[in-house]
């Protein structure tokens, strides 16, 4: 892998994503994902899954606030289940967009969000 051109386009993709998120609340899976966001400098709304209630229960919740959310969970196999879950019961309801979830999967060698500071970190040191 071409560490160069993937530490250019995860860098890339975040500062879309710190754009979009502007307008467009994005969902993680919890607390640590938030809080890994934010200290990449991500400022909108960041809205974890994990709240104490089921995950029905909480798209019904952003499909009445929201018109158009982004799906961030984590790209290993618990977090594609949840994405793949929050997909089925939104279809139709609000628009979602996983696209930066893909993208991260593909350039980085980690699996879940929270560990994107710390390999944003690690790349840059080692280019």
């Amino acid at each position: 892998m071409d560490f160069k051109k993937a530490l250019e386009e995860v860098e890339k993709t975040l500062y879309d994503l710190q754009e979009e998120n502007k307008t467009i609340p994005i969902v993680v899976e919890g607390e640590k994902d938030v809080e890994a966001l934010q200290l990449l400098g991500v400022r909108g709304v960041i809205l974890p899954i994990n709240q104490g209630r089921s995950l029905t229960d909480f798209c019904d919740w952003l499909a009445e606030r929201f018109e158009k959310i982004i799906i961030l969970t984590d790209w290993d196999r618990h977090g594609g289940i949840l994405c793949r879950m929050m997909i089925k019961q939104l279809r139709g309801r609000i628009e979602y967009n996983t696209s930066f979830r893909k993208i991260f999967a593909k350039y980085t060698m980690i699996r879940t969000v929270e560990g994107l500071p710390g390999w944003l970190k690690t790349m840059r040191n080692r280019i």
